[in-house]
């Protein structure tokens, strides 16, 4: 597996699973919990060692069943989850460090590798408020490293230039139809690590239909163009599948390189 340094030095996966519908009635993202690891367990043994979660998601804890069934020791994972930008998690310092100790808890770890700041809301001052109690958390070596989720670049830029400890990550939405070039590269000249969440999703058929003609030539079906894509442009992406079959191909991007024709050409789509 690939890796990319992040700010704090730690390496994280180029390439992790997202788990938002996991342990769900129904695959569903507001299905009631039903405790079921069968995907976790399947990504883990098809060779995906970052995971990416969220309080909002309500599943931190099938997650953490998940790993923990796996025989696997904490520190093979790279574990991520997010604290919601809702008020009940910003209105002061003492609901942010009760939603970071509720993420570890139910995670069953006392440190994440990444904790983001789920969605921004309209107020940078105490966007950066609760961004200096998840800063302190790092100097206790709580979290490994910190970043944002969803964020414009002049949200972003306001993190950049007023925090101590600057975003490692940038989870954002980029899928082929919507690649958010513009903020992508605002992220890399930034040295702030752009993930691509959904980065299967709201894909055209005619979007399709020239990442499986690219593909042909390296014996790899459209998902895994896009994926690749995404990755060689510097893109961390975390895609998610409740098939086996599908996970395993999600993970198989490391054989194959897009020439720079065929990265202009997915670039227009």
């Amino acid at each position: 597996m690939e890796t990319v340094q992040l700010n704090t030095g730690i390496l994280m996966p180029v390439i992790g699973s997202g788990t938002n519908t996991f342990g769900k009635e129904n695959r569903e993202y507001m299905g009631k919990i039903n405790g079921d690891t069968t995907e976790i367990k399947e990504a883990v043994a098809n060779g995906y060692r970052s995971f990416d979660t969220a309080i909002m998601y309500r599943n931190e804890a099938v997650v953490a069943k998940g790993l923990k069934e796996t025989g696997l020791p904490r520190k093979e994972f790279f574990l991520t989850s997010k604290i919601p930008g809702e008020e009940a998690y910003y209105k002061d310092a003492a609901a942010v460090k009760e939603g970071v100790e509720s993420s570890l808890a139910a995670l069953e770890t006392d440190y994440l590798d990444l904790y983001l700041i789920h969605h921004p809301w309209d107020n940078l001052e105490q966007m950066l408020a609760m961004w200096r109690i998840l800063e302190a958390f790092v100097d206790k070596g709580v979290l490994k490293a910190i970043g944002v989720s969803n964020f414009r670049s002049d949200q972003l830029a306001y993190l950049l230039e007023h925090s101590r400890i600057k975003p490692a990550v940038n989870q954002i939405e980029s899928h082929p139809g919507h690649w958010n070039e513009e903020l992508v590269a605002f992220c890399l000249a930034n040295k702030v690590v752009p993930e691509a969440w959904g980065p299967l999703s709201k894909v055209s058929a005619e979007a399709k239909e020239i990442l499986e003609q690219i593909g042909a030539t390296y014996h790899k079906n459209w998902a895994q163009v896009a994926l690749r894509y995404q990755v060689q442009r510097g893109v961390v992406v975390i895609p998610k599948s409740h098939n086996n079959e599908r996970q395993q191909e999600n993970l198989a991007l490391f054989d194959f390189h897009l020439s720079q024709a065929e990265m202009k050409k997915i670039a227009t789509l």
